[in-house]
């Protein structure tokens, strides 16, 4: 399965400059999903990350996973997202290992460790032209968005 961007805001609800999801490449339902991030110099954090000397911060990096994640969750349980909201729970285990700059191309992949009780248990892992740079446990779950 190939999903464009344009597909991702159906399921995401993110938009710029906070959608961090450019194409989904691979999806084996319920188990795995590879996405890409396109990482340019047009990003809005980079005038600030740092100045002269552009890095993304890690903590985004992340965030690209957590959303990459939840794309794969709502593809399994097939919810509704104008009904159901994908809330990041926590990060274990996350390792930095080289700075993501401008032109680079993240390969997000996330694997299904666990699904219990509505609770998503992530690995995840991002290269860059086939080199690890970051790697963490995320957990997720899809909650009822508030309707009031």
């Amino acid at each position: 399965m190939i999903m464009d961007v344009n597909q991702i805001m159906k399921i995401l609800p993110h938009r710029f400059p906070f959608l961090l999801v450019d194409r989904v490449v691979e999806h084996d339902p319920g188990k795995r999903i590879v996405a890409i991030k396109n990482v340019t110099i047009n990003e809005p954090f980079f005038p600030g990350h740092f100045p002269g000397h552009p890095v993304m911060p890690g903590v985004l990096i992340i965030e690209a996973m957590a959303q990459v994640g939840g794309i794969l969750a709502y593809l399994a349980t097939g919810d509704d997202p104008q009904n159901k909201v994908c809330y990041f729970g926590s990060i274990d285990e996350a390792k930095f290992r080289k700075p993501v700059v401008p032109g680079d191309q993240l390969r997000i992949e996330i694997d299904v460790i666990a699904c219990k009780r509505g609770i998503w248990v992530f690995s995840g892992k991002v290269f860059v032209e086939g080199k690890l740079v970051t790697e963490a446990k995320l957990k997720a779950t899809l909650a009822d968005k508030d309707t009031e």
